[in-house]
């Protein structure tokens, strides 16, 4: 049921429909009101009860949302159908259209004060926004639909949320970026608020700040948390669009109240399609772990799982950080020429600003690439560049390795005072393995 406005302008609205269609005040009133009451309702002095309402509904030959909102409930239902229309559009990967769609039904959501059709075509623009790479325009597009989730439960303000933290993430702000996500993980299973996509949404997102951050063993169960939660979410393409197509038929019929659940049902399943990027983190995950305990062969195969996943909708900056862990595969198994290749390409799409964490652990790797090859100078630029967007972002454990590289190469070139340097920083940023400054881990849901 949609907002009730106020008692003066439903009054306004009852007194204009009555006049138009020529009836009396006590014509409208009977046989249950009378003619005194729906004076007073008139002039906005009572706040008409929901029997009211539809008794004056049926009288005026009009449905009850409108009579109390104002808003057709025909036009409110076109618009949830175009807006899941653009959930399949941006499910599939165009993201360029459905950022169109959106827009369009952003400013007609606004027009007629729609605030949970505006919440929804917002949160889509944030979507396609970190589709592409906009993680500002994407972060106030997250920020515009959690005010208008301002009142509504958290499972609801999870997905506006989400996509804020990831929008810091990707900018480099990983601290912030896990506090997000950890306070509502904390706030929904202390709450006893169970809502498996909503968990599972936080809990994927947030393996790629902890792994950043040297949270290896966070990042571990947040990946087995999100895997025991998937079955929950199913896959919902073809339900989703069964609904699509059931409501279309109901909308033509006038059945629109049946039409609105079955929109509401395809749109619930066409945000859970964004759960395969979230997968891809798992996977992402796997292959890091495999790559850690030296099984190779299952680390290229989970990591390009990873990257087909997301190069499928054309996720550019989520697939660019798998990238980097693939390359970092591949030169252990002795193929540096198709690693550097791989970097390089990634490189292009990476920035302080876009992924700087994974900029960096690409320079990294090219400098290890580099000192093999004995291109010294080539490989000290490397490392240079990597260090400088690692403080920028706060990868405290990559930071201290990083140092231990530079100081390395700089001492086995003879120049000892300034490997000391390189040392003594990466002693200011050193951290025991799988740990940060970061506060107690958040509840656990009850799996």
């Amino acid at each position: 049921m949609g907002e009730r406005d106020d008692p003066g302008v439903i009054g306004r609205r009852v007194q204009r429909l009555r006049v138009e269609r020529g009836l009396t005040q006590r014509q409208l009133a009977e046989p249950v009101y009378t003619p005194a009451y729906i004076s007073t309702l008139e002039s906005g002095r009572v706040r008409p009860s929901d029997d009211a309402l539809r008794h004056l509904a049926d009288r005026l030959g009009v449905a009850f949302d409108e009579l109390a909102s104002g808003h057709s409930a025909r036009l409110v239902t076109e618009l949830r159908l175009r807006l899941t229309e653009a959930q399949r559009t941006l499910a599939v990967g165009e993201t360029e259209a459905a950022a169109g769609q959106y827009a369009e039904l952003l400013a007609e959501a606004e027009t007629h004060g729609l605030a949970p059709e505006r919440s929804a075509a917002l949160l889509g623009l944030g979507e396609c926004a970190l589709e592409t790479g906009e993680l500002v325009a994407g972060r106030q597009y997250f920020e515009r639909a959690e005010e208008c989730l301002a009142g509504a439960p958290l499972p609801a303000r999870v997905p506006a949320l989400r996509g804020r933290a990831v929008a810091h993430y990707l900018a480099g702000e990983l601290r912030y970026a896990v506090y997000l996500l950890e306070t509502a993980l904390d706030e929904l299973n202390r709450g006893g608020l169970h809502d498996p996509d909503a968990l599972l949404l936080l809990y994927a997102s947030a393996i790629g700040p902890y792994m950043d951050m040297g949270a290896h063993a966070r990042a571990a169960q947040a990946a087995e948390f999100a895997l025991a939660l998937a079955p929950q979410s199913g896959d919902p393409a073809l339900v989703a669009r069964m609904h699509r197509s059931v409501a279309r038929t109901l909308v033509a019929e006038g059945r629109l109240a049946e039409a609105d659940a079955s929109l509401a049902k395809a749109a619930e399943l066409y945000r859970g399609l964004q759960i395969r990027t979230e997968l891809a983190n798992c996977h992402w995950m796997r292959g890091y772990v495999y790559a850690q305990d030296g099984q190779l062969e299952r680390a290229e195969e989970e990591l390009r799982e990873a990257l087909g996943m997301l190069s499928a909708k054309r996720a550019a900056l989520y697939s660019s950080q798998v990238a980097v862990e693939l390359a970092d595969v591949l030169h252990r198994r002795g193929r540096s020429d198709e690693a550097a290749a791989l970097l390089h390409d990634v490189l292009g799409q990476l920035s302080p600003e876009r992924g700087a964490v994974h900029a960096a652990a690409a320079h990294r790797l090219l400098g290890i690439i580099a000192e093999d090859a004995r291109r010294t100078e080539n490989a000290e630029e490397h490392y240079v560049r990597a260090l400088s967007l690692l403080e920028r972002a706060g990868a405290a454990g990559d930071l201290a390795d990083l140092c231990r590289l530079l100081g390395d190469l700089l001492r086995r070139t003879g120049r000892v005072e300034a490997a000391l340097d390189a040392y003594r920083t990466g002693l200011g940023h050193r951290t025991a393995p799988g740990t940060t400054t970061l506060g107690p881990a958040p509840a656990q849901p009850p799996l």
